[in-house]
């Protein structure tokens, strides 16, 4: 969501229509406990973890994303209406980034970490050994049907796993495109892609894979986290919610107006780190209001529906969702929707309660709702009353309010004096807590989440200073053993 990381040509042509090299939907040819059977066996032979196989592959996925970026590019305006240059730089570019990283850094990560160990242990080597968990599952929605079902890709590829994807069938265009690359690129006992509705997540949560990463709504995530538990398979789960955009009375009007509405209507506001309402004090709302209704006509014309830089709502029972909560409040500027183009313009509601029906759920739309606040302790404590957000954006100069809003509030991430692109580097881990999700990824924190951490203990030398029973008088040896026993102070 960000500027691409390295300079890439963009191909815009759609030329990769030739059949694949293997049939797409393996899934039509054996059932889903087969196509795991068949990735463990893979696993098994230990072929995916050695160092040289990893950068291939990573190797191979870079090359699949620049010969496929033009049918990709289609496949989202075909699902989404994105404009062509919108989809590169919020999915292609960061996965070019996420690969990049991963080959930079990759030996490194892999290189098992030597422990510290107390004196008692003074004859004893203590490691951890990065290894993968085997057959990782990745299902992705229809949002962003690229990057969020490759970048995931990167890290279980990185950490040495063999991988089913599962891309979104809503975003049924890009979900076919997402198979055909995969078949075209990987052997399917290593990375596999199988296309599908509850048909297929039946059969996958029933299967027990090693490793989940879910990316989509909080119901569904319930579902596959509960699907999870029953074979203790730990999970990630990048979800959602209800992001604040608060802007306080000593922000830059001008680059907040700017910046917000770029962060809402990305993507026609279907982004899941969207500001999703807005918190502004009282004092400035009425100028900074006026500024964003300026800056969606500059970005998107006098009529967004003619832009060539808006995008359209998923399908119809998305549209219809979205349009009724346009009974809450008051337009104050868009508000115009044609169901036949699935459009539905860049809009900003004012005179909006807590009760409003807008505030009861992830709008994942064009809907602007605000709320205006006087102290800064209000606006903290509205945002606290509600579950944890994925994400917290605030605009302010003033460093003590920033201070405030980091300590005093909790989310999955925040961003100050900007929208969206905490999402566009790999040096901050990205993810949720609560309802907004668990766990978190971008580069190294990719690897770390598709890894296990094993500890190793090693004793090197038949002596050491344990003592075993008869065991001494505890008083005396309370301080000594306090002491033997110690590590250090500093951080690890």
């Amino acid at each position: 969501m960000g500027e691409p990381q390295q300079n890439y040509p963009i191909n815009l042509e759609h030329t990769h229509k030739e059949a694949p090299l293997q049939d797409i939907s393996l899934a039509r040819d054996m059932d889903i406990g087969s196509i795991v059977d068949r990735q463990r066996e893979f696993f098994a032979s230990g072929a995916s973890q050695d160092y040289s196989f990893r950068i291939e592959q990573l190797q191979k996925l870079k090359f699949m994303l620049k010969k496929y970026q033009g049918d990709m590019i289609q496949a989202a305006s075909e699902d989404l209406g994105k404009p062509r240059f919108e989809t590169f730089i919020s999915e292609i570019a960061l996965m070019f980034g996420e690969v990049d990283y991963a080959l930079s850094n990759l030996r490194c990560w892999m290189t098992p970490e030597k422990a510290k160990m107390p004196f008692a242990f003074i004859a004893t080597q203590g490691s951890i050994y990065p290894e993968p968990y085997g057959v990782s599952l990745v299902v992705s929605p229809w949002n962003y049907p690229f990057m969020l079902v490759f970048s995931p890709l990167v890290g279980s590829i990185a950490a040495g796993n063999c991988t089913i994807l599962k891309p979104s069938e809503v975003s049924v265009n890009s979900s076919h495109l997402v198979a055909r690359m995969v078949a075209d690129t990987f052997d399917p006992r290593y990375v596999t892609a199988i296309e599908g509705g509850m048909e297929v997540n039946r059969p996958l949560m029933a299967e027990k894979s090693d490793y989940i990463f879910f990316t989509g709504s909080s119901a569904v995530g319930k579902a596959w986290m509960e699907a999870a538990a029953k074979h203790l398979t730990p999970v990630t789960l990048e979800l959602g919610g209800k992001s604040p955009c608060i802007v306080d009375n000593e922000a830059r009007i001008e680059v907040a107006a700017e910046r917000i509405v770029w962060g809402k209507f990305l993507n026609a506001g279907q982004t899941c780190i969207a500001p999703d309402y807005l918190l502004v004090q009282e004092d400035i709302k009425s100028e900074l209001l006026k500024r964003i209704t300026h800056y969606i006509g500059s970005f998107y014309g006098k009529n967004p529906a003619t832009s060539r830089n808006y995008g359209r709502i998923i399908n119809g029972s998305h549209f219809d969702r979205i349009s009724r909560l346009l009974d809450s409040g008051r337009v104050l500027a868009g508000g115009d929707m044609n169901r036949d183009d699935l459009y539905i313009g860049p809009t900003v509601i004012d005179d909006i309660s807590w009760d409003s029906a807008i505030m009861q759920e992830e709008i994942f739309g064009p809907l602007l709702p605000v709320i205006s606040y006087g102290a800064l302790d209000e606006a903290i404590s509205m945002v606290n009353a509600r579950p944890r957000p994925l994400a917290l954006y605030f605009f302010s100069t003033n460093t003590a309010a920033q201070d405030r809003i980091v300590r005093e509030t909790s989310s999955g991430g925040v961003t100050i004096n900007s929208t969206l692109l905490q999402y566009s580097t790999q040096t901050l881990p990205y993810g949720g807590l609560g309802n907004s999700g668990m766990g978190a990824y971008h580069g190294k924190g990719s690897f770390d989440t598709f890894t296990h951490y094993k500890s190793v203990f090693n004793q090197r030398i038949p002596v050491d200073f344990i003592i075993r029973p008869p065991y001494p008088n505890l008083r005396i040896f309370n301080r000594v053993l306090q002491r033997l026993l110690l590590v250090g102070r500093k951080c690890r």
